[in-house]
Formats: C-alpha cells, structure tokens, sequence
C-alpha cells in the first residue's frame, strides 16, 4: 500500500495571446523571438491503488482563470470559461471544495465566483501584497483586478478563505510552497504523481526558459526572488527539472498527451 496517495493532473487551457520577447523578458531574446502564451487551469485528482479515479475523491482545482469580460478589456479572448470546461474532464466546478489559488493576478482568480462551495488557500503575503501600499503603483496593480480582490475579502469574512504561510501540507501528496518573485506572495503547489513529485510553478516561471535558464518575466516583484524561486522549484521536483510545469508556456500542449479523446488543444494531461 502506497503511504503517499497519488493524483492524476491536467493543464486546461482556456485562452491564448501571442507575444514577441520584449514583452515576456527582461534582457530579451535580441532576435525578437515569439513567446505565445496559454493562459491554464489546472486540477489535481486523487487516484486509488489501482490508478483508477478514487471512488468520493474529491478534487482540487488550482487557480480559475479569467473571464470573457476580463478578457475583452484586457484584448484577450477567453475560448470558453475554464469553469465550464473542467467539466470536460469530469469536474463540475459548483461541487469542488478546495481552489488553491497561486496568486491575486486576474488570470489566476477571476472566477472565483463559479466556485460557490469552495474554500480558496492563499498565502497571507499575498493578500497583503494585493491590498497593501504597494497597489499604489500603477506597474503592480496593473495585473489585478479590483472586484476579485473585494471577492477574495468576501470569501475571507464568509468563512471560505484559508491562509498559509510559507510552505504547508495541505493534503498527504500535496503542498504549498511560497516563493515570490513575480509577486510578493505567490505559490507554487507540488503533487505526488505516479511519475514522482510534480510541481506546477504557476507564474514562478511562466516559461520552461525561466527554470531551466535562469531568464526574468518582464513582471516581477523581486528580481532575487523569481532566481532563487527557480532553484527551490527545481529542489521540490527532486532535481528533475521536466517535472516542473510553468504557467504559461504554449509549449505545454505539444510535451504533453492530451486528457482524453476529443480534448485535443483543450487539456493535456501531466502526469
């Protein structure tokens, strides 16, 4: 018998934005190099011996997106709401109890409100981050959106918000770890897999070339952060660099098989 459960993991990709070098890095790629970028959901689902889906398991969803408003103010388009499609991996979003989000950036928790059950786990330094003095400045504001941070203050006086501060178990075979940079609070999440320990970076790397060569996203809080950030997630993946999944790299739908038939382009599996 296993002593540490196991989870099935999908990326779910729900809008995409092209981008050149400039404005993804800082010291960018002198040939003006293309970035596109895949804007994600993702879900950790607990297995039972067998590799079968564990009968009453219950999901986690890790982080809910943004919106089709959100997204035509913000010249983006939303393909359909991330919400309505975990339901093409068999979550229905209304059920689902835990949310983790990663960080307050209106690509990781617009909505939230599509999750009326769910308890949200956030690090206490980004709440602070988010309704602090440093929201003063329009370069660190520019990535929030108001009303989900009034929703996340709603959530926390509703009984439905969950601090962590620093690296937590939130679960046997997953855990939160803080590590800054691209903001003051953001987390990444590891997850036990049949594969071994992987960990889904969010926007501590939004590209493989972050990790894997020590490059700086164009949106950063703490430079010595985000460096010291792509060590500690190469340490929680146990020094298997592959098993680190950025947040935003359209690399991710061609490395990975897709979740199932018919899912092709719309969510890849990790694990």
């Amino acid at each position: 018998m296993r002593s540490t459960p196991i989870y099935e993991v999908h990326a779910v990709k729900y809008a995409h934005l092209p981008r050149k070098a400039w404005e993804v890095q800082i010291n960018p790629d002198p040939h003006d190099a293309d970035f596109p970028m895949d804007y994600f959901v993702w879900v950790a689902i607990p297995l039972d011996e067998s590799g079968h889906r564990t009968i009453g398991g219950k999901p986690i969803v890790i982080d809910t997106g943004f919106n089709a408003t959100v997204g035509k103010q913000r010249g983006r388009e939303v393909k359909k709401n991330p919400a309505d499609l975990l339901s093409e991996i068999g979550i229905d979003a209304k059920e689902v109890e835990d949310v983790i989000v990663t960080h307050l950036h209106y690509d990781h928790i617009g909505n939230w409100d599509r999750f009326p059950k769910a308890r949200f786990h956030l690090q206490d330094k980004e709440m602070n981050f988010a309704t602090g003095r440093h929201m003063c400045k329009g370069p660190f504001r520019h990535a929030y959106e108001c009303e989900d941070i009034v929703g996340m203050v709603r959530a926390l006086y509703g009984g439905r918000l969950v601090f962590h501060d620093g690296d937590e178990e939130l679960q046997p075979g997953i855990s939160l770890h803080l590590i800054g940079g691209h903001t003051a609070g953001i987390q990444s999440v590891r997850i036990n897999t049949r594969n071994g320990w992987l960990v889904l970076a969010s926007d501590a790397s939004h590209y493989f070339w972050g990790v894997n060569n020590d490059k700086l996203f164009s949106i950063v809080y703490s430079v010595a952060d985000m460096l010291a950030g792509y060590d500690k997630l190469k340490k929680l993946a146990e020094g298997r660099v592959e098993m680190v999944i950025p947040g935003h790299d359209a690399e991710v739908m061609v490395r990975y098989p897709a979740s199932g038939k018919g899912l092709e382009g719309i969510s890849v599996r990790l694990d």
